[in-house]
């Protein structure tokens, strides 16, 4: 409960004008810490909005779906184009589905897949991560449907489902449901299957899946009435999002409005010590569950003080990069379920780059330099592994290369951000690899190990990626180091 109490002082201690309420359309007066509490309370719902916003409506994204309930998969990898979510992946394939359950659940049909590794990871705005499904488990065998709704899902309650095979209940009521297939792109006719599969993913709404054409009468007469709460009258409201964009606009621009929507379409526990913790510092904004938002009598807050507090945040966690301990120590705790995840971890994952899947799906470690200090575009790097230093995984690993203040890939003409085996890699003679980060490709090294940048003051960063970590070799096994080449 500790995080539950210090949120409580915080709150209690919020300075209002005299007479001013958090309704009155006022500015309110808080404190630099109060703001950073505030940040760091919300970050993984600010970050989470954008990405799921950007996921389903973006049109800049070439990974949208065109809208919620639908899906887009994405048969080939990812370029420098996508610029929408920090630190992507380049080493699998993905589907994305983007689900509403604001009006009837919805049911995301499953076919098999001939790959060592594909999960499906469930996210909605809290960022809390869901892998309902994963090779590791056992699944992708044979199809399975599952069906998706919300405490708001008006007119059901969990009540099993004939065809369904599983149904899950989401702590909000706008999901992201995202595969992530090893496509075996060395194998042509393994790909296509796979691809085939991808193409087949499929999301309906409960009647349609049922053949009732759309008629969502029958879905209320399933047992008793179900009791949606206070967002019943918001349900008109659900098209209308606010604006979406980046971190810092939304902390800075439409904060209060934001929060509200999100507020009043997820789920909280009130015995949740982050729950609590949020909603009592919100309430002293005057953002409660359930509670429509209203620009005109909304208080205000500084805008540009909060996005700077948001991006002095930014800054502290992106650092934790190149703090080994910092990484041995929490690397394994990150991207877990609602209730096994800690605050310190919630912001460092949402400011990093969500979304990702926790320990026993992937590991994330960061290749740090050799003297500790941040890779640069100025200079070449090298990374070395023997044969016996190779990551510890039961599918496959990769390492990828980012552009360090942004997340984004770097652009070249080759189209290279990573080496692994589904962006390419060449294993010396021995099984271990040389991989070089340079401005030309150096003289043998195999191209697929090459990671072209460009020759300019760039900080850079690099993350393996561990696809089902093989987590008992991990205790023992250490990252490589980035060594530099001139």
């Amino acid at each position: 409960m500790k995080h539950f109490t210090l949120s409580l002082a915080l709150a209690a201690c919020l300075t209002l004008p005299a007479g001013v309420s958090a309704q009155s359309g006022e500015t309110l007066d808080l404190t630099e810490a109060q703001m950073e509490e505030l940040v760091r309370r919300s970050y993984q719902y600010v970050a989470m909005f954008n990405v799921n916003q950007k996921g389903a409506l973006d049109p800049d994204n070439p990974q949208n779906t065109g809208g919620y309930n639908r899906v887009k998969p994405n048969t080939e990898l990812a370029d420098h184009t996508l610029r929408v979510i920090a630190r992507p992946n380049n080493d699998t394939l993905y589907t994305v589905a983007m689900i509403d359950v604001t009006e009837e659940p919805v049911v995301l049909e499953i076919p098999a897949f001939d790959s060592t590794y594909v999960s499906l990871m469930v996210t909605a705005y809290d960022h809390y991560v869901n892998i309902p499904m994963s090779t590791t488990k056992g699944d992708f065998d044979e199809p399975a449907n599952i069906l998706f709704f919300s405490e708001r899902t008006p007119g059901y309650a969990g009540e099993p489902v004939e065809g369904v095979d599983m149904i899950v209940e989401t702590t909000g009521d706008f999901v992201s449901a995202v595969f992530r297939i090893m496509p075996h792109a060395a194998e042509p006719e393994r790909l296509e299957r796979n691809l085939a599969a991808m193409r087949s993913v499929d999301v309906e709404p409960l009647s349609e899946f049922l053949g009732q054409g759309g008629d969502k009468a029958h879905v209320r007469s399933w047992g008793s009435p179900r009791v949606v709460g206070r967002n019943l009258d918001l349900r008109a409201d659900t098209a209308r999002f606010p604006p979406y964009g980046s971190d810092f606009e939304i902390f800075e621009d439409r904060f209060i409005e934001v929060m509200q929507f999100v507020a009043n379409h997820t789920t909280f526990d009130p015995n949740d010590a982050l729950d609590a913790g949020l909603l009592a510092v919100l309430e002293p904004l005057g953002i409660q569950p359930g509670k429509p938002f209203d620009p005109d009598t909304a208080p205000e807050i500084d805008g540009d003080e909060l996005r700077a507090v948001a991006q002095r945040v930014a800054t502290e966690e992106l650092a934790k990069f190149g703090d080994q301990d910092f990484l041995d120590n929490n690397l394994t705790g990150l991207f877990q379920p609602k209730g096994q995840i800690s605050l310190e971890r919630q912001v460092f994952q949402s400011v990093s780059g969500p979304i990702g899947q926790p320990a026993d799906q992937a590991l994330y470690p960061a290749i740090l330099t050799e003297d500790g200090v941040p890779m640069n575009a100025m200079h070449d790097y090298e990374i070395v592994m023997t044969a016996e230093e190779m990551p510890p995984v039961n599918a496959f690993w990769s390492a990828t290369l980012y552009e360090n203040e942004t997340g984004f890939f770097i652009p070249n003409d080759r189209f290279k951000y990573s080496v692994g085996e589904n962006a390419g890699f060449k294993l010396d003679d021995d099984g271990g690899i040389r991989i070089v980060i340079a401005a030309e490709q150096p003289e043998g090294v195999p191209e697929e190990n090459w990671l072209p940048i460009n020759l300019e003051d760039m900080d850079l960063d690099i993350i393996m990626r561990l696809y089902a970590p093989d987590l008992e070799r991990y205790e023992s096994w250490s990252a490589p180091i980035a060594r530099k080449l001139n």
